[in-house]
């Protein structure tokens, strides 16, 4: 049996989650979002600037069906569909709009029969460089660069009643707002001062690839 400990930062104390409970417009649907690092669960807790809770849990992976963003098998655009399928967009230039549309024609990965999945959260910063991106005004190169020094953590979403039947409550601690919500607002910034000092301002390469090109050349998952 393979069980892993994950944890949930929350305004409250949480010993039974609840199946498709919550808000439609997470990254990966509704679902139970959790991380297996204590420390940003802890800046998660207190993300609106209030003290929260840590709830740990055990989670039996052995029977369950995962999807792994991090995959070698995955790349950065199937992220990115999940993300315009279930976030609100505001898209309003044909590029962005046209963009929209085809990625998630060809880049959607079908997740109705997944248990879990696992990938980057969409904070303010990751969620600016989606849209950039989307926007043609980021390359699929920089994109990567900056999700993966970006430091802004990897969840561990339950989106099937089979994943809540599996999980477990363990125990729930206290979390000051005085410490953690200043890191979880420094954690922002940071990821924000470093694609702008790092990555957008990167000189531009001719083999950059941006979503105009793989449009045009009507490239799919895979390609």
């Amino acid at each position: 049996m393979s069980v892993i400990t994950i944890f949930h930062g929350s305004n409250h104390i949480i010993t039974k989650p609840e199946y498709f409970v919550g808000k439609p417009y997470n990254d990966y649907g509704k679902g139970f979002y959790c991380t297996n690092e204590i420390e940003m669960a802890k800046e998660w807790a207190c993300k609106e600037n209030t003290n929260g809770f840590v709830n740990e849990y055990q989670l039996n992976i052995s029977d369950l069906k995962i999807l792994d963003l991090q995959d070698s098998k995955y790349n950065v655009l199937n992220w990115i569909a999940l993300l315009l399928k279930n976030r609100k967009f505001e898209l309003s230039d044909p590029v962005s709009i046209t963009a929209r549309k085809y990625i998630l024609d060809n880049y959607l990965i079908d997740t109705s029969d997944y248990d879990i999945i696992i990938g980057y959260r969409a904070d303010d910063s990751y969620f600016s460089y989606a849209q950039s991106f989307v926007a043609n005004s980021l390359s699929v190169r920089l994109l990567e660069e900056a999700l993966k020094l970006g430091e802004l953590g990897i969840q561990v979403a339950l989106v099937s009643e089979k994943a809540f039947e599996n999980i477990k409550y363990i125990n729930a601690f206290s979390v000051e707002k005085e410490i953690y919500y200043s890191k979880y607002i420094n954690r922002d910034l940071f990821a924000r001062k470093y694609f702008f000092e790092n990555i957008k301002n990167k000189q531009f390469s001719l083999d950059d690839v941006f979503i105009v090109d793989i449009m045009r050349k009507k490239l799919k998952n895979n390609d």
